[in-house]
């Protein structure tokens, strides 16, 4: 049997055709999918005109079914992992298979590709040199303030993810935690209906000029010198 390999694909956050071809050679190539949503990924599927077997790897996910997939691939079985969009382990499940993979002494092929934290960076025009990803915050306001009050005196610039009823409540906090800075709101990146906000704390959008609707990238400015 061939020896086993685990490929950890970044996959389209919204435009298929953002797809890497390295990342669709790979996907072509692995025995199995190890996947976030199997309606997601067959659309992924049915763009590439392949057919694979897909197993579920989310949240919900025992450890020992994880252990399987990990004792199965180094037996010799040829694994892509992916999420429904964007980079495995990245606020998104695969981290646990990627870990075990790796003290199993099974190789592991990073494809990178589109990332909703990368490209909210790219179009926010803040310094990105040294950023802290946040991922989705808590949703009790306590804890919010807490978590992003640490940074209150960093020039890092930050990245959370939100959804869009809770997008407000956010905003406000963090002018509670950071003070008035610089802010972006990225919505539907990728999609038809891209949007880019800029702002400033504690200045918060209307639905009229950015639809509570969609997926939310939201960037904050590091604190700045002078």
């Amino acid at each position: 049997m061939s020896e086993g390999r685990l490929s950890v694909v970044a996959t389209p956050i919204g435009n298929l055709a953002d797809l890497a071809p390295r990342a669709a050679e790979a996907l072509a190539a692995a025995d199995v999918w190890l996947v976030e949503d199997t309606r997601v990924s067959g659309k992924l599927q049915a763009l590439l005109g392949v057919k694979k077997p897909m197993r579920l790897l989310n949240e919900h996910t025992a450890p020992t079914t994880v252990d399987r997939y990990a004792a199965e691939i180094a037996a010799g079985i040829h694994a892509a992992v992916l999420t429904d969009g964007g980079a495995p382990g990245i606020s998104d499940p695969g981290a646990d298979l990627v870990d075990r993979c790796h003290g199993l002494s099974v190789r592991v092929e990073p494809l990178p590709g589109p990332s909703a934290v990368i490209t909210a960076l790219m179009a926010s025009g803040f310094y990105a040199q040294r950023f802290a990803f946040l991922g989705f915050l808590p949703r009790k306001p306590g804890p919010v303030r807490a978590e992003l009050s640490a940074f209150a005196d960093s020039p890092m610039t930050l990245v959370a993810f939100e959804s869009p009823h809770r997008i407000d409540k956010l905003l406000t906090l963090s002018y509670e935690a950071l003070g008035a800075r610089r802010f972006v709101l990225a919505r539907e990146l990728t999609k038809l209906y891209e949007q880019i906000w800029r702002g400033r704390l504690p200045e918060i959008p209307s639905a009229q000029d950015v639809p509570r609707r969609g997926e939310f990238t939201v960037v904050w400015e590091g604190k700045r010198k002078g």
